[in-house]
């Protein structure tokens, strides 16, 4: 399936690019680096969901099923918690521009 081959790849750039975002940012209150951390949780949890859901149309043996069936509910548990952070932090972020101009 290509279309989850290039999902993962997306996800995968994602969650670079926030992370790079959460290292290089200048700031001395450390909500901003929560938040790009939450984005980037989030990113990896969509690539670990993602990952299972392809294996499953690639190989088909209880092994598979099996294993992917722990790396869809990790990912689905990443992606719902961090969702929760990013959704947090946010409202801290105007709070935090105001204090550092």
């Amino acid at each position: 399936m290509l279309i989850f081959v290039v999902l993962i790849i997306v996800s995968f750039v994602v969650y670079f690019y926030n992370k790079t975002k959460q290292f290089r940012t200048r700031s001395v209150l450390p909500i901003r680096k929560k938040w790009y951390a939450a984005r980037a949780s989030m990113a990896l949890g969509s690539f670990v969901t993602l990952f299972g859901i392809n294996q499953l149309f690639v190989f088909q043996s209880t092994v598979t099923y099996i294993v992917s069936a722990i790396f869809i509910v990790l990912g689905l548990a990443l992606m719902y918690y961090n969702y929760k952070a990013a959704r947090h932090y946010q409202t801290f972020l105007e709070e935090e521009a105001d204090l550092n101009p």
